[in-house]
């Protein structure tokens, strides 16, 4: 237990170093992950012995629950809004038309099956939002026409379709070509699709119900209850043969956008959590695999490679962009942005695991598109939008998501009026307020409102100000000293007292008071004094 514990927090940790030095390079780091996964794994460096499908299967669907929740809670829909009829087309039509253009070179090129070659279409058919913006993000590519926007949302709502045509291809593997297999077809699409969004509106207005009914008492309940209610959103749908990665995005879309308390830590909690689920996906695939099988299946993994990338995709592209009147390098940049990623591995995982015979060794052949795609693909996708002169030199990549606010971040301060504040008896028109601040409401009598210029400040108000906040929280340094009754310090004034240099005591504990110090206050035993050195 305690091997594999310290295992696991140095496999986390080499992640961490390998994400800092493939942003520096602007490659997608979950290359490094997979190819770290490899190193690991039985014909690695390592030699961890691992082929157990059944049990990456879990732990991978399990991780794309949250990654599927967090790219619809991420998703900023304001930003959104202009360009989600041409992102939900591309996610949708775009989907079914790439699975279907490369089965059928599977099949009459490669030679596989009808219905293998379709599967395998299918598994392909999603791209993969994370590999495009660990590369926008990390390069702060922001991209005309909204078309960051555009890939998030496509790239973000494309999987559960690829997720559904596995589904129906598997059922009709398994079911064989009998005569009711097209009502087969059609009953597995629809309560793929109705039994997936009627459940996920449900969830996610009762739970927006609860977020505004009802407060939590205890500080990270919420995102224990968001936790709770994105695993709901998978398992019951799928329960009843809906769409349970459909529901969970669409939960995701309607609470992200909803005004929710303590959002900002909520988007902060996930951000960190499918960092971690993306990490554990991408090192299991990598362990999971043998890059002997690998070798013996590149030359058709690059074919579907090659097809997929620059003929299937920039075809159903150019198909559905091309009456939208987009222009041409704008359907550059989206066919070249199509990146395969993680969903596609573990699609491929569930359909060996899905009880029907494969010719041919399809996780390895995924896999290996998947590399290509990522190492490729995602490492020239700079390049791409520069010279397609897609770059937006005035726009913010981050504006795509919800935890970017247009607002400048504003710090509020309260002062509480004593009787001989020299601001008591004062019209609020008389302060003489610090530049750059604003009074923003006044407490008076437990009530809060916002004065006018001829409200009188009285002893015992609170007046809160608001001044923009200070960013470069790397510069400040703060440090308590307790205070006793055989300090240096005890019983001396602010002003007597030799601080360290570039030093200053900005805040006074005593008690249940917090005093902003003057020269002239004395230091008492009992106080925390919080220094500020530079």
């Amino acid at each position: 237990m305690t091997h594999l514990l310290l295992l696991i927090s140095l496999v986390i940790l080499t992640c961490i170093l390998c994400n800092r030095i493939t942003t520096r390079f602007g490659v997608p780091m979950l290359l490094a992950f997979i190819v770290l996964g490899m190193v690991f794994g039985s014909e690695g460096i390592f030699r961890i012995p691992f082929d157990d499908f059944q049990f990456a299967e879990t732990i991978c669907s399990v991780a794309l629950i949250f990654i599927m929740f967090y790219g619809g809670f991420g998703t900023r829909w304001k930003a959104a809004r202009p360009i989600a009829g041409k992102a939900i087309l591309l996610s949708s039509a775009g989907t079914i038309l790439t699975a279907l253009l490369t089965g059928l070179f599977c099949h009459f090129v490669l030679g596989f099956s009808l219905l293998e070659g379709l599967l395998t279409g299918a598994v392909l058919g999603s791209t993969d939002a994370a590999s495009v913006f660990s590369v926008l993000r990390s390069q702060k590519l922001s991209l005309k026409y909204n078309t960051d926007s555009l890939l998030e949302v496509e790239s973000g709502s494309n999987d559960p379709f690829a997720y559904m045509l596995m589904v129906i291809i598997l059922s009709a593997m398994q079911n064989g070509s009998g005569g009711n297999l097209p009502l087969q077809i059609f009953s597995t699409a629809f309560s793929q699709v109705i039994f997936g969004i009627i459940p996920g509106l449900a969830i996610a207005l009762a739970a927006r119900w609860f977020l505004d009914n009802f407060t939590f008492e205890t500080n990270g309940f919420d995102a224990a209850f968001m936790l709770a209610t994105a695993v709901l959103a998978y398992a019951l749908p799928s329960s009843i043969g809906g769409n349970g990665y459909l529901s969970t995005y669409l939960v995701g879309i309607i609470l992200g956008n909803h005004s929710i308390r303590n959002k900002k830590s909520l988007v902060n909690f996930f951000d960190g959590l499918t960092s971690l689920m993306q990490m554990l996906i991408f090192f299991i695939l990598g362990l999971l695999s043998f890059p002997s099988r690998i070798a013996a299946v590149w030359i058709p993994a690059l074919g579907i490679a090659f097809f997929l990338t620059l003929i299937a995709r920039p075809l159903v592209i150019a198909l559905l962009m091309t009456p939208m009147k987009a222009p041409f390098h704008q359907q550059l940049l989206v066919s070249w942005a199509g990146l395969r990623g993680a969903a596609s591995i573990v699609f491929a995982i569930m359909a060996v695991m899905g009880g029907v015979t494969l010719e041919h060794d399809l996780f390895h052949i995924v896999f290996c598109i998947v590399l290509l795609s990522i190492s490729i693909q995602g490492t020239l996708l700079p390049w791409c939008a520069r010279k397609t002169k897609m770059i937006n030199e005035s726009g913010n990549v981050l504006t795509t998501f919800n935890d970017y606010t247009d607002e400048i971040d504003v710090q509020f301060i309260s002062i509480s009026i004593t009787g001989n504040h020299p601001w008591a008896g004062k019209t609020v028109r008389e302060l003489d307020l610090p530049p750059g601040s604003l009074l923003v409401f006044l407490r008076r009598g437990g009530k809060n409102f916002v004065p006018k210029g001829d409200t009188v400040i009285e002893e015992g108000d609170a007046l809160v100000l608001s001044a923009s906040a200070y960013t470069g929280e790397d510069d400040i340094h703060l440090r308590e000293i307790p205070i006793n009754q055989f300090h240096d310090w005890c019983g001396k004034t602010v002003k007597d007292l030799v601080l360290p240099k570039n030093s200053l005591i900005i805040l006074i504990r005593r008690g249940e008071e917090s005093i902003i110090p003057s020269g002239q206050t004395q230091i008492l035993p009992g106080d925390l004094i919080v220094l500020n050195t530079v």
